[in-house]
């Protein structure tokens, strides 16, 4: 394989919509509550969002590899470290390679907007190799998907408003939490298929302590939580009434329809790694909706 797809496939491109879907929301949402947008900001803050993102996955790439959890007979995508198409050297180069690129974004964010992006930017910088490495590694704990649901739904869409807005109003978090749901789909989803190799390397994961049941369930949660959030949401921005006429288009009945495709196929034990890609497009397909109830 070359070396550019090699990178490619490190990089984990069906995992980029949980950075830049917040972004999105966090954006357009700002623009509907005080009717601005700067866009250097936002364009610091998305590229900020993508360097963590993948930086987490060259770290989670290499770490999984030294414990033995991906081997060439996983049965998702290949890994890069683990196969030998990349030197475990490289992969780490790069991921520290990312975080610097973060580091420059967030002193531009830092430079504009204070002190509190520090609060924000420096956890985020840490957990990018704490989500798999160092002395309480999360996706070692069973804590992946409460990780996604803060730093990829809370912290990121509440952190973009902020950036925005110098203020973080209560819609935002409800925002942040719907976002955060369904990027912790994709991680649920890729631990339900990673479910027998993680529970042989000890990688305990929500699946690997409590079943496939119980994870199949979990993911539906997931995935159903956010429709019913709306109802928390309070101010102007969100217009239930226009939500609800919009509910009966296609745009819901197509989340629905993805919504269903998952279930079926967790149901049936059929997770392949095209099952991300639609959990990713179950994201898009979610902000996208959002997008026609706050424009209006």
């Amino acid at each position: 394989m070359p070396t550019f797809q090699a990178w490619l496939l490190a990089i984990r491109l069906k995992t980029l919509p949980a950075a830049i879907v917040p972004v999105w929301a966090g954006c357009l949402m700002a623009w509907k509550l005080a009717g601005q947008f700067h866009l250097s900001l936002a364009v610091a803050t998305l590229l900020g969002a993508l360097f963590i993102q993948i930086a987490t996955n060259f770290f989670n790439d290499v770490i999984d590899a030294d414990k033995g959890t991906d081997t060439e007979k996983r049965l998702g995508p290949q890994r890069v470290t683990a196969s030998g198409l990349l030197s475990r050297g490289s992969v780490l180069r790069g991921a520290f390679l990312m975080l610097a690129l973060a580091t420059l974004s967030g002193l531009y964010l830092f430079a504009h907007c204070g002190w509190e992006i520090l609060v924000i930017g420096l956890p985020s910088l840490y957990l990018s190799y704490g989500y798999t490495g160092g002395m309480f590694p999360l996706a070692y704990r069973g804590m992946g998907e409460v990780f996604v649901i803060l730093f990829f739904g809370l912290v990121a869409v509440g952190g973009t408003v902020f950036v925005q807005l110098d203020d973080v109003p209560k819609d935002a978090w409800l925002l942040g939490l719907q976002i955060g749901c369904l990027s912790a789909v994709l991680i649920a989803i890729n631990n339900f298929r990673d479910l027998e190799e993680d529970r042989a390397a000890g990688k305990n994961t929500i699946v690997v302590r409590f079943g496939r049941v119980f994870a199949f369930w979990g993911i539906q949660l997931l995935s159903l939580v956010p429709l019913g959030l709306i109802f928390g949401m309070s101010h102007p921005a969100i217009d239930r009434v226009t939500w609800f006429k919009i509910s009966l288009g296609p745009s819901l009945i197509f989340y629905s329809l993805i919504t269903y495709g998952l279930w079926k196929a967790l149901r049936t034990k059929r997770v392949g790694d095209s099952l991300l890609g639609v959990a990713a497009l179950q994201l898009i397909v979610f902000v996208i909706l959002q997008s026609f109830v706050m424009s209006r």
